[in-house]
């Protein structure tokens, strides 16, 4: 079996599990701290249309700045509707692999129900949780975490959990906006103290054209901190608390 064939069985056994919205108690896994900010709302599967984004060269722009490449396995965390799945698709062609992940279950069934129609062959399904993302272990080139990061709200155990899905050199990307969580937006230094945390490090920082917010690259831990030695942010803080 090919070793993508082998992938696509690790990620379909991982999809498996019940379809239901997260629950207060799936929030919490183990000892890591909690958060002293707010958390947005999941209110929608879209930052707004593709068409919008499209205008914006949202996808290209990202694209472009981490690389993305034929043949690369890239998760799209935060899937949504789609518009980083589909394009993504494209991007990394039959031989590549794209991994949608959604904690909320009529999300995925619908984006799932668009890939059937369109066709496509090269995206697979993982219900995540409000904590992991469910990802194999050592699967993913990259992954794109797109306008939804201020939803998070277990971001350190969430963080700690994706690392390992994470091959060595790959990209984790965030796009977000520059304003208040609670307007559904992330302010940089917020998000880079909590990544850092968690031993990831910020490779760059590159604002979008077209009014879509930021985007912010970030190598994962070489190493991850076990997670009661993890310190809290504070809003506003530019390096963890000490």
């Amino acid at each position: 079996m090919t070793r993508l064939g082998v992938l696509l069985l690790v990620v379909a056994a991982a999809a498996c599990s019940p379809d239901r919205a997260p629950s207060q108690a799936d929030e919490v896994r183990g000892p890591f701290p909690g958060i002293d900010r707010p958390v947005a709302d999941i209110v929608s599967p879209e930052y707004a249309s593709g068409r919008q984004r499209d205008a914006a060269d949202e996808f290209g722009q990202v694209a472009r700045l981490i690389g993305v490449r034929p043949g690369e396995t890239v998760a799209d965390v935060g899937s949504g509707t789609g518009y980083h799945t589909l394009r993504l698709s494209r991007a990394v062609g039959p031989e590549g692999l794209v991994i949608a992940v959604d904690v909320v279950p009529d999300y995925l069934n619908g984006l799932r129900e668009t890939v059937r129609e369109r066709g496509i062959e090269n995206v697979e399904f993982v219900l995540g949780r409000p904590d992991d993302p469910r990802l194999p272990r050592n699967s993913l080139d990259a992954a794109v975490l797109a306008h939804m990061y201020h939803e998070v709200r277990e971001p350190y155990a969430f963080l700690w959990n994706l690392a390992p899905a994470m091959r060595q050199g790959a990209r984790v990307a965030v796009i977000d906006v520059d304003r208040p969580i609670r307007n559904h937006g992330m302010p940089p230094e917020v998000m880079r103290c909590e990544f850092e945390a968690v031993g990831y490090r910020r490779t760059g920082f590159h604002p979008l054209e077209g009014g879509v917010g930021y985007l912010a690259v970030f190598t994962p831990p070489e190493r991850l901190p076990e997670p009661s030695q993890i310190r809290s942010c504070r809003v506003g803080d530019a390096a963890p608390a000490r």
